[in-house]
């Protein structure tokens, strides 16, 4: 597996990076050697490390975001999500090795609960623009909304970001 880290608006140690690269080289049990492993370490803000870790293997991707105030405790936090994902969907990822799951994980922690459905709802798709929408979404205090774009005629969620700010998936059909 390959493994590439990048950092942005903070200053990766030698120590932290040889941390990193002997942690992420235990995943190699679950991906064949095409495997590549990018991890983006970056700074928020005072005293607010956020790490991604991402996967690419085949076609298919696992991802993990975690922040804290300690970028050690990010490799802590980050990794046991990560294998819990893969141990959770083995039979959806395929491209694992043969013997991926076999034994004991890496981090007991990592067996994560199956997510249910557990309330449905029925809604109309009111066609509007962006601008209403974020209104919209700000007057049910929800943290997306679904609507038709007036403007493109598709459907569209609007969300909010971690980082606090807004985005925009636009549904192709």
């Amino acid at each position: 597996m390959r493994i590439e880290i990048i950092a942005r608006n903070y200053k990766l140690t030698d120590n932290l990076e040889e941390i990193i690269n002997k942690k992420m080289e235990k995943f190699s049990r679950y991906f064949e050697d095409d495997a590549t492993a990018k991890i983006f370490l970056k700074e928020t803000g005072k005293e607010r490390y956020v790490m991604e870790v991402t996967i690419f293997f085949g076609n298919n991707m696992v991802r993990s975001e975690v922040s804290s105030d300690n970028m050690y405790k990010n490799i802590d936090l980050a990794l046991p999500k990560i294998e819990g994902q893969i141990r959770k969907h083995r039979t959806k990822l395929g491209k694992l090795k043969k013997s991926a799951l076999e034994g004991e994980t890496m981090y007991p922690q990592a067996e994560q609960a199956k997510m249910e459905v557990i309330r449905t709802k029925s809604m109309a798709l009111k066609k509007i623009d962006l601008e209403e929408a974020v209104e919209d979404m700000e007057l049910v205090d929800h943290d997306f909304y679904i609507f038709l774009n007036n403007t493109t005629g598709k459907v569209n969620v609007l969300y909010k970001r971690k980082a606090g700010n807004l985005g925009c998936i636009e549904v192709d059909a």
